[in-house]
């Protein structure tokens, strides 16, 4: 054995092994060391991308939440408008209606006016009639006196009649 320790070789490798383990070491380290940076670096990431994810949710339900408040807001807006339309139908019905019946009376009104006027006249024309035939009579079966006397009373009653 004591040979084997004062042999070159056996130093040589011992050096070598002392060596490589050393390096090793060092080399394990850093790839260790570099490797645990990336795993913080990894799980960083992945905290960040998971934040964002949830920031991302709570926007998507908010938007979804004011999407369906507008819906429903536009629904009651076109419930009111069919509702004011229904109630301007109605208004614009009774209104027509109205109008309808007040031309109706006006010309019922018209129609009693020119039947009044026409019977006015008609009166007015018999009555002349008369009182020329009238007088036509008087004189061919009166004498002068007389049938100014007749005259006067017939005027008179028609004047009391007329009025």
């Amino acid at each position: 054995m004591s040979e084997l320790l004062l042999s070159a070789e056996l130093w040589v490798l011992v050096g070598f092994v002392i060596l490589v383990g050393g390096l090793f070491k060092k080399i394990y380290s850093a790839v260790t060391g570099g490797l645990d940076a990336r795993a913080v670096r990894i799980k960083a990431q992945l905290d960040e991308a998971e934040k964002l994810r949830e920031d991302a949710q709570s926007l998507l339900a908010e938007y979804q939440r004011k999407q369906r408040a507008a819906a429903e807001d536009a629904r009651g807006i076109v419930a009111q408008a069919q509702a004011e339309a229904q109630r301007l139908r109605e208004q614009a019905q009774a209104d027509l209606e109205h109008a309808l019946k007040r031309r109706e009376q006006q010309a019922l009104d018209k129609i009693a006016q020119a039947e009044a006027e026409a019977l006015a006249e008609v009166r007015g024309k018999a009555v002349d009639v008369a009182v020329a035939a009238a007088g036509r009579l008087i004189a061919d079966n009166l004498d002068a006196a007389k049938s100014n006397e007749v005259m006067s009373r017939s005027i008179d009653e028609v004047k009391a009649k007329l009025n």
